[in-house]
């Protein structure tokens, strides 16, 4: 039995030389982090991350109906009763260790 398999794929270019740049950076071979990813698919069952359609662009205020606007407000207020919240140390806290500022 065979203890590889060969998987042969066209991709773009660009996208190809950025992540062999970042893989560089992280010291991980291209063909290991297309392993991990195929065994992440095996892991989940299905695609391991979320896969949907960036918001076409933000609305502006004026953009809005007062329904629309009303909704987003209330996201904000549900989101504060949950707990759904960081205060501006934990959230410069975590920006400095995540880029090492």
């Amino acid at each position: 039995m065979a203890r590889t398999a060969n998987i042969y794929t066209r991709v773009d270019p660009i996208v190809k030389e950025q992540a062999e740049e970042i893989l560089e950076e992280l010291g991980i071979p291209m063909s290991n982090a297309i392993g991990m990813f195929l065994r992440q698919i095996v892991i989940h069952n299905g695609i391991p991350f979320d896969m949907k359609l960036p918001p076409r662009r933000p609305l502006a205020h004026g953009e809005r109906t007062k329904e629309q606007l009303d909704a987003e407000i209330q996201k904000g207020f549900d989101d504060v009763e949950s707990g759904r919240v960081y205060s501006s140390a934990e959230v410069e806290s975590h920006m400095k260790s995540r880029f090492n500022l």
